[in-house]
């Protein structure tokens, strides 16, 4: 799902239901062509009309909204079909247009509100999940991060199969810069526009500051006890750029002992031997120091800041979207 999965459609949904307001979920879940919004993006609608989200970036919301209103009537899920012209496209900011399915379901009814409420809690303690909805009239469920899956997990990857639509939802990915320096400053904003929340450590407050860093959350902690605190997990990523072994390599022993699925680290060949050393002499073995990837980012032949940060966004997703 892209950067709007997790701003919390499914919690303002079972929230409307629950005052009593009224709610339907509209989920995209088929899209041909250049399509307004990906697969997986959502739309809540309250019984008064009210909305959260988005399924066509106003393409097609306000007939959406009407069948909403049908559905929360009569009771029943609908699967939608709506062709978004070029023109219409074109009036909300958007190149050209295409084709989407929508699924509506109205809560309470043929959404139980238990198993949405189930898909939030799963949400909020940062468990992967996935809402399987039957196309063919049968109830939706939720099935967790199984081997079936796997690959739909591993690319976000919400879609149709055979007659089912399995919307993942994935918790939100977090990245760690460890070190305030001007690559992170380049670092931190391509990495908000990708999806991740991001968080600066640095000890040095000098370094690490609102002034240089305005609107980041930063903490001052030293690396070991920032991550130890974090709850790391296989939805994280760590890169370490201080190219101080006193701040960098106690954040790269607290990311080799989770399952954070990246981890960078800034160097050269000849830098990165030393940090192996070191790491091996502190009971890593060959197979988790492998984990590190360094020199980091891919081999663009980065120079400045930006283009370093640049490659090691891009390193990020590889990993992130292929696991390798």
């Amino acid at each position: 799902m892209d950067s709007t999965a997790h701003d919390r459609i499914p919690e303002i949904a079972l929230g409307w239901h629950r005052e009593g307001r009224g709610a339907a979920l509209a989920t995209v879940i088929e899209t041909w062509g250049s399509a307004p919004r990906r697969v997986g993006s959502q739309l809540a609608i309250s019984g008064a009309g009210d909305m959260a989200g988005s399924v066509s970036g106003g393409c097609v919301e306000g007939a959406v909204v009407a069948e909403a209103a049908e559905a929360l009537a009569d009771g029943r899920a609908r699967v939608l079909t709506y062709g978004v012209s070029d023109d219409d496209a074109f009036s909300v900011g958007l190149a050209c247009g295409g084709t989407i399915r929508v699924l509506v379901e109205p809560v309470g009814a043929a959404l139980d509100e238990a198993l949405l409420a189930g898909l939030v809690a799963a949400r909020a303690a940062r468990r992967p999940i996935a809402y399987i909805a039957d196309l063919s009239g049968g109830a939706p469920r939720l099935e967790g991060a199984g081997a079936a899956l796997v690959e739909r997990f591993r690319g976000d990857r919400s879609g149709i199969e055979g007659e089912r639509f399995i919307g993942i939802h994935n918790p939100p990915l977090r990245l760690f810069a460890v070190g305030a320096v001007h690559i992170a400053q380049a670092l931190v904003p391509m990495a908000r526009a990708c999806g991740h929340d991001v968080t600066l450590i640095d000890p040095r407050e000098a370094f690490g500051s609102a002034a240089r860093f305005p609107g980041v959350a930063i903490s001052h902690d030293w690396p070991d006890e920032a991550l130890g605190a974090a709850a790391l997990d296989a939805r994280c990523s760590v890169v370490t750029l201080s190219h101080d072994p006193k701040i960098d390599d106690p954040a790269l022993v607290a990311a080799l002992r989770s399952d954070v699925f990246y981890i960078g680290s800034l160097g050269s060949t000849r830098t990165h031997a030393k940090r192996l050393d070191r790491l091996a002499g502190a009971g890593f073995d060959a197979a988790a120091l492998a984990r590190i990837h360094a020199p980091i980012g891919l081999p663009i032949g980065a120079q400045s800041p930006a283009e370093i940060a640049l490659a090691i966004m891009a390193e990020i997703t590889r990993v992130l979207r292929s696991g390798a």
